[in-house]
């Protein structure tokens, strides 16, 4: 197994760890609907598939 040949430094660490941060999705409100959903993405509501607060599919009765 490696290991290292000098320790590192607490701020050479913590530099490495700055990324490691989580970061909560960003959400956005539907303007026809008013319903939140994620950036960039399409949504169901009420059987109808909305992207940019325009319907793009309605969903298949079986």
């Amino acid at each position: 197994m490696a290991h290292p040949k000098r320790r590192q430094s607490k701020s050479r660490t913590r530099k490495r760890r700055t990324h490691d941060s989580l970061t909560a999705p960003t959400v956005a409100t539907c303007p026809t609907t008013g319903q939140p959903h994620l950036f960039h993405r399409a949504h169901w509501h009420e059987g109808k598939l909305y992207y940019k607060g325009k319907i793009v599919m309605e969903k298949a009765e079986a």
